[in-house]
């Protein structure tokens, strides 16, 4: 039974560290002022067919605290690119100049960031639930194990070792939340 309540507990912080590192992500896409290749993720355009990150159709650097440099490895997919990014709606305008786009960052208004804050808020929350739903089903799972046979003892226990868990899961997603709001509160 033990090694049934450790799967439990293991599979549980398994995938509550899943839901933090799509946090991470999540929280990386939002802009914060700052120039980011991370901001084109998940920017499609058609290559050949078939609908193809920007990341693998060209070469994303930042070039300084405020600037991106898209340059393809076919010119011809500078006019595709361009109507990606701007059709994304990431507030950067392109600026094309035959060879490479350019993205600058416009300095962010203290309304826009705070609109940055809500959002970055409202992912934090999402990954919240998502842990108190992990932490539920593990303990579903504990309660069906007591019904099987389990200790009441035995039960109590895993649970308490998934509040601990969960908790720690919580407070890290707190930390990354203040962190991104630091960023983008700093002007």
């Amino acid at each position: 039974m033990t090694d049934d309540l450790n799967l439990i507990l293991e599979d549980a912080t398994e995938t509550m560290q899943k839901g933090i590192q799509h946090l991470e992500a999540e929280l990386g896409k939002i802009r914060a002022g700052k120039a980011s290749p991370t901001m084109l993720d998940g920017l499609t355009v058609e290559y050949y067919g078939a609908p193809t990150q920007i990341s693998q159709v060209a070469n994303v650097t930042v070039l300084d605290a405020r600037t991106i440099s898209i340059q393809p490895w076919e010119k011809n997919m500078l006019q595709a690119i361009e109507r990606s990014i701007m059709g994304a709606n990431i507030g950067v305008t392109p600026q094309n100049d035959g060879i490479q786009i350019r993205l600058f960052m416009p300095p962010l208004t203290e309304e826009r960031r705070k609109e940055m804050v809500k959002k970055a808020a409202g992912e934090a929350e999402q990954s919240k639930v998502a842990i108190r739903n992990i932490r539920r089903d593990a303990i579903e799972q504990v309660k069906k194990l007591q019904k099987d046979g389990l200790s009441e003892d035995a039960a109590k226990d895993a649970e308490k070792n998934i509040q601990e868990v969960t908790d720690k899961y919580i407070v890290l997603v707190e930390k990354h939340l203040a962190a991104k709001e630091k960023d983008m509160m700093s002007v």
